[in-house]
């Protein structure tokens, strides 16, 4: 059995879940923990430096226009077929099997992530990390800030 915790250890707990849960809100500027692309800059040499790895929808967008960039979408499939960007394959990273998934991907490839909002490219970043995939980005805000920033998508 576990002694019992102080008022002090709950409230610390609940600070670090704050905090925790703030660094991981949705950042639709491009710069959540991450320096976003300068304009002008390569955006396939910035995110291979590891220098940017959150991008606004402009700055998204052409690292997925890039020639060599996989564009991963990390939703579900009911979401993917309600709409994705062109060219954009689906692993959705609440599947049970992602990570073995991930395997199959080529760790020298840059990629470029997307879901709805950014939480869950944010994960999926964090788990390709993990099993050795440096070279990729996510889009700040997800599918939503990229409509609302008026670019398309498909049902293709």
């Amino acid at each position: 059995m576990l002694p019992p915790m102080k008022k002090t250890t709950i409230a610390g707990l609940g600070l670090a879940t704050l905090l925790a849960l703030a660094a991981c809100s949705n950042d639709t500027e491009g710069t959540s923990g991450a320096s976003a692309a300068t304009p002008g800059t390569d955006p396939v040499a910035c995110v291979q430096a590891a220098e940017c790895t959150t991008l606004a929808p402009a700055e998204f967008a052409d690292l997925a226009a890039a020639d060599g960039v996989v564009l991963l979408d990390v939703r579900t499939p009911q979401e993917f077929a309600e709409g994705h960007l062109d060219g954009a394959v689906n692993l959705d990273v609440s599947a049970a099997d992602f990570t073995t998934r991930l395997a199959d991907l080529d760790p020298e490839a840059t990629y470029a992530v997307y879901c709805r909002s950014g939480n869950r490219s944010q994960t999926a970043l964090g788990l390709m990390s993990q099993a050795g995939i440096d070279g990729a980005a996510d889009l700040a805000g997800g599918i939503g800030a990229w409509v609302g920033a008026g670019l398309p998508v498909t049902t293709d």
